[in-house]
């Protein structure tokens, strides 16, 4: 997955666990943002190194959730993600081009 969102719902086991993948081959920064923000939106959230090809590999990591149904692109597309501070999490957001959480993608009247 690589910090990209896809429409794909990708699931397995991590630990032992049944899991939906979040993403996958990821820096520990990238696992930490992701569990960080998960975590605080309520999800149990597990991650786990990547296997190595060999030693000399760097160490990539998986992060998963163990809610079933969820889906990342549509629960970002949704705004039912929250950021720490309460802002609602944006596309950019989710792959840590920017900690800005505008522009919204419509305007709610409600």
């Amino acid at each position: 997955m690589g910090s990209t969102l896809s429409g794909k719902h990708t699931f397995g086991e991590l630990n032992e666990k049944r899991v939906t993948f979040v993403d996958k081959g990821v820096s520990k920064e990238r696992a930490d943002f992701l569990e960080k923000l998960l975590k605080h939106n309520g999800f149990e959230v597990i991650v786990a190194e990547d296997k190595k090809k060999s030693e000399e590999d760097p160490t990539f990591y998986i992060v998963g959730v163990t809610d079933m149904v969820f889906n990342p692109t549509i629960w970002i597309f949704q705004r039912r993600l929250h950021t720490l501070d309460g802002r609602k999490v944006t596309q950019d957001y989710w792959n840590q081009k920017t900690e800005e959480t505008k522009p919204q993608y419509f305007e709610s009247k409600f």
